[in-house]
């Protein structure tokens, strides 16, 4: 499944996001998804999510 697509996204799944700040290293860190934060159904860079611990970032990587 790939992180573009919203209706891949749902709260409670674990994935990897790159946060703003690590944009530039790619570094990326993972979480359980507790809200969705992109409202189009895409986006190239990734449905931006915010994590159980607060982080928001946009989804890279679905682990399930």
């Amino acid at each position: 499944m790939e992180g573009t697509i919203r209706a891949h996204v749902r709260p409670g799944l674990r994935v990897r996001v790159v946060q703003k700040a690590d944009q530039a290293t790619g570094r990326l860190t993972e979480g359980v998804v507790r809200d969705l934060l992109t409202k189009s159904p895409t986006h190239p860079h990734g449905i931006k999510v915010r994590l159980e611990g607060g982080l928001v970032g946009r989804v890279k990587e679905i682990l399930g």
